[in-house]
């Protein structure tokens, strides 16, 4: 008998939440579904939010406790998040491609895999993969 699951979220633990969030928010369009208290004033200043888009949910977490963090990002870390990688379906990845260079963001065209999904890849500012993909052969809207 298999478990009955009804939905399942993403946890990345970041190096600065803020940052982080900016970039799913602002950059991506998903909206703060619940957060931490915030440890300051400082605008998002928080140690985790739950994020939500189009039935998607992520969070984020602070990689470290009350916010105490090295000046920056530790390399090791940081080459581990290559390891993790979001798959975002969308059906117009030339759309997807415009609105993120209107962000600022290089992102390549689209490339069709052996196994037939088209897809962009970029990183997120902690290093985590993010692949917006259709099937190939999947009509554009």
């Amino acid at each position: 008998m298999a478990i009955a699951v009804n939905s399942a979220t993403t946890l990345l633990h970041v190096y600065d939440v803020p940052i982080s969030l900016a970039f799913y928010r602002d950059i991506l369009g998903f909206e703060v579904a619940s957060t931490s208290p915030p440890f300051t004033s400082a605008k998002d200043d928080f140690g985790w939010t739950l994020l939500r888009l189009n039935g998607i949910e992520l969070m984020l977490n602070n990689a470290y406790e009350n916010n105490v963090r090295p000046l920056y990002p530790e390399i090791d870390r940081v080459r581990a998040h290559a390891d993790t990688t979001l798959y975002l379906d969308c059906l117009d990845l030339d759309a997807v491609c415009l609105h993120l260079h209107a962000h600022g963001i290089d992102a390549p065209k689209p490339k069709v895999t052996y196994y037939g999904m088209r897809q962009v890849y970029i990183t997120d500012p902690d290093g985590y993969g993010i692949c917006f993909q259709s099937l190939a052969d999947a009509p554009v809207h």
